[in-house]
This record gives C-alpha cells, sequence and structure tokens, in this order.
C-alpha cells in the first residue's frame, strides 16, 4: 500500500476574506465606534464626553465614578 492510497486529504479551503462580518483593516471595533444617531443634543454631549475621556485615558470601560466625574465636568450637579 502506498502512503498516498492510506493517507487522504481534503483540500484547504481559504474562509478568512469570504465571511460576511469581515471588518476592513480601517475599521474601528471599540465600544464607542457606534453612532450617537437619534439621541438628544444633551444625550449626544454626554457621549461624546464619554467617548474623549475613554480615548484621552485609553479606557474601553468606564466605572461609575468616572462618569460621574465625566458627568460633573459638563456642569451637572445634584
Amino acid at each position: 500500500m502506498s502512503p498516498a492510497s492510506s493517507t487522504s486529504f481534503d483540500p484547504f479551503v481559504e474562509r478568512r476574506g469570504s465571511m460576511p462580518f469581515d471588518v476592513s483593516p480601517a475599521g474601528e471595533r471599540r465600544q464607542f465606534a457606534s453612532t450617537h444617531e437619534g439621541l438628544s443634543p444633551e444625550a449626544t454631549e454626554l457621549a461624546r464626553a464619554i467617548d474623549t475621556y475613554k480615548l484621552h485615558h485609553r479606557r474601553r470601560f468606564i466605572t461609575y465614578e468616572e462618569m460621574l466625574a465625566v458627568v460633573k465636568s459638563l456642569g451637572y450637579h445634584k
């Protein structure tokens, strides 16, 4: 029996480029990459302030204390 006949290999299929969810290299995959459409002007201002805080502090998620600091930096108070 020859080695070729005793082992069969399936042909390699390249699937990396054919996925429907393929993300381009320039695509942003961070939490704050979503759009702010449909938000009120105040909510848009808060969302952008939080996004700026995340970028500046290199954070993907922020704590409630950090969110409170962002809200206070916008001038809100109790």
